[in-house]
């Protein structure tokens, strides 16, 4: 009786409406001033889906453009994956402003629903592909169809209080880095499954004549039991066309009506939220190249400079970064950002990333254990930085605009860092194949060029967290 007298006073102060889902989640967030603990779970589990299919084929995409016959040279290999790395966030660069604008105005959860759904077709259909252009193409309509992250950070935001916006982006940037992890991992681990366990795979199974379907096979079913999880959510965005008196009333919550053309002039003159997206498009340039390159360097000859390593060593490197990436967000991040602030945490990440790409080409001369605990240290330490640095800029985008953009702010941030990633794969693949025609050259030969110009990328990235080039948001925006 308590609580339906304190719900029926907030519906009376702050003009809520029990038959508007925006609604319910606001009065829920007043009167259980706790962690939203299952709504993020939600989170957490919806947003791995959308990050596990982005990298998974990092690890194999080396032999499966080999098994294509497209390249003439072993050297050109890693220029034609570029091209297949980056068809996914090409994609996703030409459609994220539209899903966001969709998801302001008919709701997070249709486009959510609608983008798992496309990750089950398309995913599987990439795991069949039998030539060069059906897996751009697969990969192109992947990223073009599955709209899910962009609405699933403004989600998070919408569910939490404002002083748990930070752990509900970290539930974010956590469940997207470890799918960024894991996927590798699954496909280091299950690619090519006929040569690594033939005692169940037949070289005249399905899994032999296409070596690259099972890891993408598991990720869809997956995906299968994520749309369950999909139907739980709970809407977040207001609706009161019922209501007369709330379209009239513009301190109503939610009673702003979407124009399209109107709300992005607003959104592209609010230069707090410009301002981190540019940010972090750099530095999603800088860490699609750098999952491209990793993937590529472990897999090539000790002669090319690279590791000589198998799918399984890539899969089992990463999988160690997935499990430290894991405990450092949820544990640590929260407390950082708490006592330092998001873009301090940034800027930490960002300066600590320098020298440790500096030591990778040093890294590759070593030998058996050493190797191997050194490698997993460094992969976890570099996944933790990028985390970190996402996380921050992040929570800035989110706090720059109102819950009635939040879809569309996100869906430019999402378009934007979209084209940097797209360019980033192609152009890792492409300095990676001439870093390989130069192991003899006099300035930086062989690999080190490699990773010198991945550090200079995040020192641009570094200097754009500053004044004048980062404004910070109103406090007081909601």
């Amino acid at each position: 009786m308590a609580e339906n007298g304190i719900g029926e006073s907030l519906l009376r102060k702050n003009k809520y409406y029990e038959d508007c889902p925006g609604c319910k989640i606001e009065l829920s967030k007043e009167t259980n001033t706790g962690v939203p603990f299952k709504y993020l779970l939600y989170v957490w589990i919806v947003v791995l889906c959308a990050a596990l299919p982005i990298s998974s084929l990092f690890p194999f995409l080396y032999f499966m453009i080999r098994d294509f016959h497209i390249a003439k040279r072993e050297e050109d290999i890693g220029y034609y994956a570029g091209y297949v790395g980056s068809a996914f966030m090409f994609g996703r660069a030409l459609t994220s402003v539209l899903w966001g604008m969709i998801a302001d105005r008919y709701g997070r959860k249709p486009v959510i629903i609608f983008g798992t759904v496309s990750v089950v077709i398309f995913n599987t259909l990439f795991g069949l592909s039998t030539s060069f252009w059906m897996a751009i193409s697969t990969r192109f309509l992947l990223g073009s169809l599955c709209g899910i992250l962009g609405p699933m950070r403004a989600y998070a935001s919408e569910v939490c209080r404002k002083e748990y916006q930070a752990l509900g982006m970290s539930i974010i940037s956590t469940s997207w880095g470890i799918g960024l992890v894991i996927g590798p991992a699954l496909g280091g681990f299950l690619a090519q499954p006929a040569e690594k366990f033939p005692n169940i795979f037949s070289s005249d199974s399905l899994f032999g004549r296409f070596p690259y379907l099972l890891p993408c096979l598991l990720i869809s079913i997956f995906s299968v039991g994520v749309l369950v999880v999909c139907c739980l959510l709970p809407e977040t965005i207001h609706n009161h066309k019922g209501n007369d008196e709330e379209c009239n009333d513009s301190d109503a919550l939610g009673a702003t009506t979407f124009e399209s053309g109107s709300s992005q002039k607003s959104l592209l003159k609010n230069w707090p939220l410009i301002s981190s997206i540019i940010a972090y498009c750099v530095f999603q340039l800088h860490d699609m190249a750098y999952a491209e390159i990793f993937s590529l360097w472990a897999v090539s000859p000790r002669k090319n400079g690279g590791l000589s390593f198998s799918t399984a060593d890539v899969g089992e490197v990463l999988a160690f970064s997935g499990f430290g990436l894991l405990l450092f967000q949820l544990f640590i991040y929260p407390v950082a950002e708490r006592n330092f602030g998001p873009v301090m945490v940034s800027r930490l990440g960002a300066v600590l990333t320098i020298p440790l790409l500096s030591s990778y080409p040093f890294i590759a001369l070593l030998k058996g254990l050493t190797l191997m605990l050194l490698i997993n240290c460094a992969s976890i330490l570099k996944n933790v930085l990028s985390v970190s640095i996402t996380t921050g800029l992040f929570l800035l985008q989110n706090r720059s605009v109102a819950q009635q953009q939040r879809g569309a702010a996100n869906g430019i941030s999402m378009s934007a860092m979209s084209l940097f990633k797209a360019i980033g794969p192609a152009a890792g693949g492409s300095l990676f194949s001439w870093a390989q025609k130069r192991q003899s050259a006099f300035f930086l030969p062989g690999d080190q060029m490699v990773f010198f110009l991945l550090n200079m990328i995040e020192v641009i990235g570094l200097f754009l967290t500053f004044k004048p080039f980062l404004a910070l948001p109103d406090d007081n925006i909601s």
